[in-house]
């Protein structure tokens, strides 16, 4: 029996992840920021599955939701970095506060979660690192930049931890999913509220209506149209 603990494990990949898992017949941490939303794993699985609170962004709830998996479950075998979301927009129309902040959940928050896990890994001498990244880091698109460029670092990172971990008897793996049935593209979704209309052919877009940033940012100058975008 392994145990894993699940990064953003409230729907999509993470969600069906550790319901596999659970099934299985192994132990799942399965972590969130609501996690009202994991109740009912927790009702399925009350002796196997175990629910924290965890935001990749705040290193005090990290060490929180780690220290509680490593004595409930006496230590953590597999640990998936599932957490992330999209961000589409053309390259300069990303807004700073916005693209630093897909960063934070993207790249540095699994960072923060690996050194984190590791030190729990290396007292025993096992364990496995899983980063859930995309072919986006491969095949780039338009509007897609900076979440490629997200998925591109940790990817990079996974590579160098891979050879530094090896001889302590621990393993990392990266998975590159693409296009399938998750809220990807739709609650986990985010868009600028900067919209140059040279990108619009590039970017494929058209008047229909857009998806609504996923948290309210400011902006400096322009006019908004009815999207809520500023025009420029």
């Amino acid at each position: 029996m392994t145990t894993w603990l699940i990064t953003e494990a409230s729907s999509g990949l993470g969600r069906a992840l550790a319901e596999h898992v659970l099934a299985a017949g192994h132990q799942v941490v399965a972590t969130a920021r609501n996690t009202s939303a994991l109740d009912d794993l927790q009702a399925a699985y009350p002796q196997t599955a175990m629910v924290a609170p965890l935001d990749v962004t705040d290193p005090p709830c990290i060490g929180a939701a780690v220290t509680a998996a490593e004595e409930h479950f006496s230590g953590i075998d597999v640990l998936v970095n599932n957490a992330g979301y999209g961000y589409t927009v053309a390259d300069e129309e990303g807004e700073d506060e916005a693209v630093a902040r897909l960063f934070a959940t993207s790249f540095f928050g699994p960072v923060a979660v690996i050194k984190a896990t590791l030190p729990g890994m290396r007292r025993r001498g096992a364990g496995l690192i899983v980063n859930i990244s995309s072919v986006g880091a491969r095949i780039t698109i338009p509007g897609g930049g900076y979440y490629s460029a997200a998925k591109a670092a940790l990817e990079g990172l996974s590579g160098s931890l891979r050879k530094e971990v090896e001889p302590l008897g621990l393993r990392v793996m990266v998975v590159e999913p693409g296009s399938f049935r998750t809220d990807f593209r739709g609650r986990s979704a985010d868009r600028s509220r900067v919209r140059i209309g040279a990108y619009d052919q590039a970017l494929g877009r058209t008047d229909a209506p857009v998806l609504r940033p996923a948290a309210r940012r400011t902006g400096q100058g322009g006019g908004r149209d009815r999207a809520g975008r500023r025009e420029q």
